[in-house]
């Protein structure tokens, strides 16, 4: 290879047969049968197919169709759902693979990123993302943002290689690397790539999340157990009503069909189809406020957060430039109120005292600068220096003293269209500026005080000068010109807008925010304070991080909002140090330095606009529009999410205690079955609507961001709840049986008994519909808020049961007889007395579960 030349083609194409593509690690894509696959092997689904296959057995085809039906419209769901995520995600790729120009064959060329090899040559100018870990061979004013792999937002310098070194870590100024997804922001360079694919620096830190798995979600767990113990006691006492009925009337036949109709109203099909929907429907709707679920059950877990981590660099700042404050003239201007302004309000508000620095602060800057800084001032100058003579667009860039190891500072040397002087505009470290303007002891150690009061604001500081030479030729270096000093520019990394409102959100919801930068104490202080982020003087530093055991780090995280100067594999340990504290950790993050963190955190949060590859895949949400507000959404849809699969769970132990007593206590007693395998049908045609549309439809209620998050120690469904719902069962089981009773005694005969039951059991479970809908909201004031779901299944309900009533052959098969419109009043007032006792409770203001109000 010629350093001129660059590799040949052949060349090329041998390394990369040799070497692989440059492309990110990243988690394998998941195909459509392994999506399917995932699904079908929750234990959940199994547990639905298998019911189903047995009532397929037992020759119970409506209940068995019914069943797998269900089956497959959540796997549906699930599935697109899923499926969606994962096209959405390609869509976001966007970093991993830059374009990338390189020499070949003695010849410029652009080529994909991935197909970079080691030894090519890369030609790097402003804008261009860095394809892979290459050695600078020479470079002009180089400066890259490396803030994805150290969260620095200020670009760090760059130097040419003197020889054959080792590349160190990324960070700081003057080295002679560059690194695979940086980004070059300020000059040019030639450089000869050393490093690609998984042996770069991304890729090194992208290849530590292969030792992390995903955890299992608390609801999963808790769901699995839950239906275990349910299915194992429905199953017992399915077995013991066959025996007993056999033994104590000989009937083993209709002894068999009473424990199947047992079997049918006990088995807990309705949880796991609660869980899936809600949470994929969930994400679906969590997509909607910008915010991609690629993990679906992360949906409830989210709501469940009690810690969130969040980088600064991108997250909580924009990682740009904005001017803040400036001095000149021995006087300060706070430029606070220009940005937003009119140009012509700008202009006539920016003192004439400051237009000379501003003025040669822009002369120092590319006229089309890509850097933030220079950004920054040239928008400025825009907004403050229109119709002036401050701006020179038809100046001559003559000359260009670069940045050096030995001096800090830049000048750019203009002509005038007349030609007749050369002007020099200079900016860079202040100290530097002071040192090219021959300060004395005494003006230095002004100069210090006044640069201490704009870093103090957490502002970075550059100073600003200005020369003329009238000779034909300029001096071969920056001291041997004349400056005299104009000035200083303070600028800031500006907050993302709403940020604060959402923290104090999180707050008001009993969420903690931790900061977590790579960025020093001093500017997280003050992005802190500027975000009213609770810090004191709690802050710890990724140096006072490496000192500390795991023991003291466990202690100090509770009292510690803020960590600075941390690496990569320090928020891995901070994420795992409040993990191992009890907390629920959702961890926040756009760069590859916080994948692992990411993947380790209970949800991990990507950013989808800026964030890298392996970031992205290894979080649980990314959030689409980058918005920080977005977070705040997604939990309060998550804490709905999960306060309305608490409420469909509370109703479906309510309305199964009736079901069961209706099934259970006529083979104690020897009374005649009341309840058939038909009726069971009918009734999970009611209560499965209502578990997955109706209750999943519900909006959110008053209190779901002003609340403290569950304590993750906190079954999810306390034994306290499931006494109530309980209790709501009991009632409507001592009205129904009170209906058949008296029905009986009357001499009313078998079907009529019958009829007259289920029919109230009927209206009463609508009403436990109702009533569950909140547990703190009378049943009135519910009808408030708009649920159509909930009105469609009441008519349908309806419609069905005129149907089985009033339609000979569909009576003659639910064993009913005719009932005359007395007998639906008496049904209809029977199913209102039995949850009536618990509207008076919540009109008398009785405390309830916090989770169910």
């Amino acid at each position: 290879m010629s350093a001129l030349t660059g590799l040949s083609g052949t060349e090329a194409a041998e390394r990369l047969q040799r070497d692989g593509c440059n492309e990110l690690p990243a988690g394998r894509k998941r195909s459509v049968l392994s999506i399917a696959a995932e699904i079908a092997r929750e234990p959940m689904f199994l547990l639905l197919v298998t019911c189903g296959m047995i009532y397929l057995v037992l020759g119970d085809v409506r209940e068995a169709i019914m069943l797998l039906g269900f089956v497959v419209v959540v796997m549906f769901i699930t599935f697109f759902q899923e499926q969606r995520s994962e096209r959405a995600l390609e869509a976001l790729r966007d970093l991993s693979s830059p374009r990338a120009l390189v020499i070949r064959d003695g010849i410029q060329k652009r080529i994909p990123g991935r197909d970079v090899v080691s030894e090519d040559i890369l030609v790097l100018a402003e804008g261009d993302r860095v394809p892979a870990d290459a050695a600078l061979v020479s470079c002009m004013n180089l400066s890259v943002d490396e803030s994805v792999l150290t969260g620095e937002s200020v670009p760090v310098r760059k130097t040419s290689c003197s020889g054959d070194k080792e590349m160190p870590r990324p960070g700081g100024d003057n080295t002679p690397f560059v690194y695979s997804g940086t980004l070059v922001v300020h000059g040019q360079g030639i450089a000869v790539v050393r490093a690609t694919g998984i042996r770069t620096e991304i890729g090194r830190i992208g290849t530590s999340l292969q030792s992390l798995e995903p955890e299992e979600t608390l609801l999963q767990k808790e769901t699995r157990r839950l239906v275990q113990r349910l299915a194992i006691a429905g199953l017992s006492i399915c077995v013991l009503v066959v025996v007993i009925y056999g033994l104590t009337r000989g009937n083993w036949l209709n002894g068999l069909l009473a424990g199947i109709t047992l079997a049918m109203a006990t088995l807990p099909e309705e949880f796991p189809v609660v869980l899936t929907i809600f949470l994929a429907i969930g994400a679906w709707r969590i997509s909607k406020k910008q915010v991609l679920t690629r993990r679906v059950p992360a949906v409830e877990t989210l709501g469940a957060c009690t810690v969130l981590c969040v980088d600064k660099t991108g997250t909580l700042t924009m990682n740009a430039m904005s001017v803040k404050k400036i001095f000149a003239g021995e006087h300060f201007y706070d430029l606070g109120s220009i940005p937003g302004s009119s140009p012509e309000h700008a202009c006539s508000t920016f003192p004439e005292d400051f237009h000379e620095l501003l003025e040669f602060g822009i002369l120092a800057s590319k006229r089309d600068p890509f850097d933030p800084m220079e950004k920054a001032l040239r928008q400025l100058g825009i907004q403050t220096l229109v119709n002036t003579e401050h701006l020179h667009d038809d100046w001559t860039l003559v000359q260009e003293y670069p940045l050096s190891e030995r001096l800090l500072a830049l000048s750019h040397v203009w002509k005038s269209p007349d030609g007749r002087d050369f002007v020099i505009a200079c900016k860079g470290a202040p100290e530097a500026i002071g040192d090219l303007c021959h300060f004395s002891a005494k003006q230095s150690h002004e100069l210090g005080e006044r640069i201490n009061v704009l870093a103090g604001e957490g502002l970075r500081v550059i100073g600003v000068a200005k020369a003329a030479f009238t000779l034909s030729s300029l001096p071969g270096e920056q001291h041997d010109l004349d400056f005299r000093f104009l000035g200083l520019i303070g600028l800031a990394d500006p907050v993302r807008p709403l940020v604060r409102e959402a923290i104090q959100e999180c707050r008001d919801a009993g969420i903690r925010v931790v900061m977590i930068t790579g960025d020093y104490p001093g500017t997280a202080v003050n992005v802190a304070r500027q975000i009213d982020l609770p810090s004191g003087d709690a802050i710890i530093t990724g140096q006072e991080l490496d000192a500390m055991d795991d023991a003291e780090l466990k202690t100090r995280i509770t009292a510690v909002n803020i960590f600075a100067r941390v690496v990569p594999e320090q928020k891995l340990r901070i994420v795992n140090a409040l993990k191992a504290s009890g907390e629920i950790v959702a961890m926040t993050g756009d760069g590859v330095n916080d994948a692992p963190a990411l993947k380790s955190a209970h949800i991990g949060i990507a950013m989808g606009g800026r964030g890298t590859d392996v970031a992205r895949e290894a979080a649980s949400l990314v959030l689409l529009d980058d918005n920080f507000t977005s977070i705040v959404a997604a939990v309060r849809m998550g804490r709905r999410i999960f306060d309305n699969i608490r409420k469909a769970m509370a109703y479906i132990f309510a309305v199964h205690v009736p079901i069961i007593g209706l099934s259970l206590l006529p083979v104690l007693f020897g009374w005649p079955l009341i309840l058939l395998p038909v009726h069971i049908v009918f009734l999970e045609l009611i209560i499965d609507p209502a578990c997955s549309i109706i209750f999943e439809a519900e909006q959110e209620e008053r209190d779901t961001m002003t609340r403290k998050p569950r304590d993750p120690g906190e079954p999810l469904f306390s034994m306290k709840a499931i006494g109530l719902s309980v209790l709501q069962g009991l009632s409507v089981l001592a009205i129904v049986l009170s209906v058949f009773a008296i029905s009986m005694k009357r001499g009313q005969g078998e079907l009529d008994a019958r009829a007259l039951t289920v029919t109230t059991l009927i209206m009463a479970n609508l009403g436990l519909i109702f009533v569950n809908r909140s547990w703190s909201r009378t049943f009135f004031s519910t009808l408030s808020t708009p649920n159509p779901a909930l009105w469609w299944v009441a008519a349908g309900t309806a419609a069905g049961l005129f149907l089985i009533l009033y339609v000979p052959f569909l009576r003659d098969l639910f064993h009913f007889a005719f009932l005359h419109p007395i007998d639906i009043f008496i049904c209809l007032a029977g199913g209102v007395l039995s949850i009536l006792w618990f509207e008076i409770v919540k009109i008398s203001n009785v405390r309830l579960p916090q989770h169910l109000r």
